[in-house]
């Protein structure tokens, strides 16, 4: 479980009809509405073998070429189904993280190919897609040495396709908008300066506040899969314990009150697919069972 290969999610038939609406830009966050957008990530891509493969067009003397296949489909053509584009690259040519190896594609030889990117560093999530079938951030992810494996790039499993590696995480921000993320308190400190933490208090958020957002470990989860709508995923989780863990915080009896159903905390089956694909090297895992264990005891 711990490889996921980007499947098709399903539409169903419990779905709202979708409302027409006009066109809108990759960048917006704002909900699909357009049915040729909604149905572009219920079917699975045409396969490589039935595509052209694009070469590298600066290939050096030696060259250490390798095929890299890449998720492709545009809302502006929603009659053609999503396609695995071939790319071949000259590796000595090419920076060492497979985010170096999408710019330069991006650059040199297709400039329609669409993703997101940022910082370059592991540190905003802007790059977090599904490659050779594990979730992972593509700046941090290194390409494969040997050039007889050909990597293949998809975007994040079970969302909807905004358009090639470009996932549309409107349902994501709004779950964790809903937990609050931020300080609740009423309480000023006695001096009036910053409220204080012991070194102990502030241990309890180490392996918490880390975490980015990217949504890798919430796309890797079965459970969030079948349950978007309600369950609130790893993520949003592990951001809601950072909150419940935090000293300074005063309204934890609210915050486990809003978790308090079946649907929002309970869809967890420690399957812990999360723990194994957080690029950064979080627990979401541990943070559910701690959250289960303070609803428990309160």
């Amino acid at each position: 479980m711990a490889t996921l290969r980007t499947t098709p999610r399903l539409l169903s038939s419990s779905i709202r009809t979708l409302r027409p609406a006009t066109a809108r830009s990759y960048a917006t966050v704002e909900p699909i509405r357009k049915l040729g957008e909604a149905l572009s990530a219920t079917q699975p891509p045409v396969s490589e073998k039935h595509s052209s493969t694009i070469n590298d067009p600066s290939k050096g003397e030696n060259p250490k070429t390798k095929t890299f296949h890449v998720y492709r489909w545009s809302p502006e053509r929603p009659s053609e189904k999503p396609k695995m584009q071939s790319y071949t690259l000259d590796l000595n040519k090419t920076g060492p993280m497979m985010l170096d190896a999408l710019i330069r594609i991006k650059n040199e030889v297709d400039p329609t190919l669409t993703f997101r990117r940022s910082c370059r560093e592991g540190i905003c999530g802007s790059c977090a897609m599904n490659i050779d079938g594990v979730n992972t951030l593509a700046c941090l992810c290194r390409i494969p040495t040997n050039t007889q494996h050909e990597s293949r790039v998809y975007p994040l499993p079970h969302t909807y396709v905004v358009k090639d590696l470009v996932p549309d995480l409107t349902q994501f921000y709004k779950q964790y908008k809903s937990i609050k993320p931020y300080l609740q308190r009423e309480t000023k400190s006695e001096d009036g300066r910053e409220i204080r933490q012991s070194p102990e208090e502030r241990k309890k958020l180490d392996g918490l506040y880390e975490c980015i957002l990217c949504a890798c470990c919430s796309t890797s989860c079965p459970s969030y899969w079948w349950n978007s709508e309600q369950y609130l995923g790893p993520a949003v989780l592990l951001q809601s314990y950072r909150w419940l863990a935090d000293s300074r915080d005063e309204h934890k009896a609210e915050r486990k009150a809003a978790l308090d159903n079946n649907m929002s905390l309970y869809r967890c089956h420690t399957i812990l697919n999360c723990s194994r694909t957080c690029p950064k090297g979080l627990n979401p895992g541990k943070a559910i069972a701690e959250i289960k264990k303070a609803m428990a005891f309160s």
